[in-house]
């Protein structure tokens, strides 16, 4: 067994980081860790940018650069190799919060295709990623969903998402770029995870190339997988999940209460974290059929994967087994696995600087919601100064 304090060594987690960027780190962690800072900063942060003050500078050079790439794709790719050097790949993540219209729409799958093409033979790059409702609007995945009927408009707008799905996740068979499908709500899923099973019997034939997520805070997921399992064993092909905790947790709860319906989500933070080992396991168990990318910043699911890589006898460098992590945190985890010989990605965020605002906004506040997060993240960066004084 490995011992339990491979995160603890900050050399190599900072190891990219110069001393003003750690100061740096600092101090946004110091900020984001105070509810009335992150409240009064991004108000203040969307005022500027809404009346046209000259801010940009500012937030490029602080928020927008910790947790981003850059403005686009050839703007990430210094950040993308010396993070490459280090053993920790990259996935591209356009974080342009779409418009609901069918343009909008088009666009973003030609974006979705454009960066498939750009990852293309680089080993750094070795994922794409899109979020369903960019390719569609919520109202007709919630019609899908719930079996009610569409208008023809709205047929003719299913159509045109299956068609989306369907050229992106040809590209991506095409180019050998694995392709990762973020989660949605709960009222909206069972369209897109019928959409993603049909991709996955067409693209996952012979290898996974397309990769569902599974949102660990709802007590369902379990059984769903086992019966997809059951269905991909019987018909012979593969399944791709990220798993994570899950990103929509007081929208869901309201929505079930105001409702009248049972929460889709555990009942407390341990029951999710307990759903999200179980099903972790669960995958672990089936490496035949599954391939898992493990979406996380919890050091204890961490430490239970590589145990159980471990246990069955899975190569550190096997590709059936992927870490993640969001670009500018989590370094101790990223960092120390990739230098272990993982297989470990970080989720790269990227766009114009006014048009990504509203992910770094989300960002810090769910961080400041995330008790012990952003405590750990000071601590380990408070480590690494002194270490680098002495």
């Amino acid at each position: 067994m490995h011992t339990k304090n491979l995160f603890e060594n900050t050399e190599v987690a900072f190891s990219l980081k110069s001393d003003s960027e750690l100061e740096r780190a600092y101090f946004l962690f110091k900020m984001i860790s105070s509810e009335p800072l992150v409240k009064i900063g991004t108000a203040a942060t969307k005022f500027a940018l809404n009346i046209n003050l000259p801010v940009e500078g500012l937030i490029r050079s602080t928020v927008f650069d910790h947790f981003c790439g850059g403005v686009n794709e050839e703007d990430c790719m210094p950040v993308v190799e010396k993070m490459h050097e280090k053993g920790v790949c990259s996935v591209l993540d356009y974080s342009v919060e779409g418009k609901n219209l069918e343009m909008s729409f088009d666009i973003a799958t030609d974006k979705v295709l454009r960066l498939t093409e750009f990852a293309e033979n680089k080993e750094a790059l070795p994922f794409s990623v899109f979020k369903p409702t960019g390719f569609g609007r919520l109202e007709v995945y919630r019609k899908v969903a719930e079996k009610e009927p569409l208008t023809d408009i709205e047929r003719i707008e299913w159509e045109k998402i299956i068609e989306r799905f369907d050229k992106v996740c040809q590209k991506c068979s095409e180019t050998g770029v694995s392709l990762l499908i973020d989660a949605e709500e709960s009222w909206i899923q069972n369209s897109v995870d019928d959409l993603i099973l049909e991709m996955m019997r067409k693209y996952n034939k012979e290898k996974v190339v397309v990769y569902n997520t599974i949102q660990c805070y709802r007590w369902d997921r379990l059984d769903y997988l086992e019966l997809v399992l059951q269905i991909a064993s019987e018909e012979g092909f593969k399944l791709g999940f990220k798993i994570v905790r899950g990103a929509y947790l007081e929208k869901e709860n309201k929505r079930a209460e105001e409702m009248g319906y049972k929460s889709p989500i555990c009942s407390t933070k341990k029951a999710t974290d307990e759903n999200f080992n179980s099903i972790m396991s669960f995958m672990f168990d089936h490496p035949d059929v599954m391939t898992v990318f493990i979406g996380s910043h919890n050091e204890e699911s961490c430490y239970l994967a590589m145990d159980l890589m471990q246990q069955k006898g899975i190569a550190k460098n096997d590709l059936r087994v992927w870490f993640g992590q969001l670009y500018g945190m989590s370094d101790h985890i990223s960092f120390n696995l990739g230098l272990e010989g993982y297989n470990v990605s970080k989720y790269l965020p990227f766009g114009p600087v006014k048009d990504v605002m509203p992910y770094l906004i989300r960002r810090a506040e769910e961080n400041t919601s995330v008790a012990g997060q952003t405590s750990r993240e000071l601590n380990l960066i408070k480590r690494e100064k002194e270490r680098r004084k002495l």
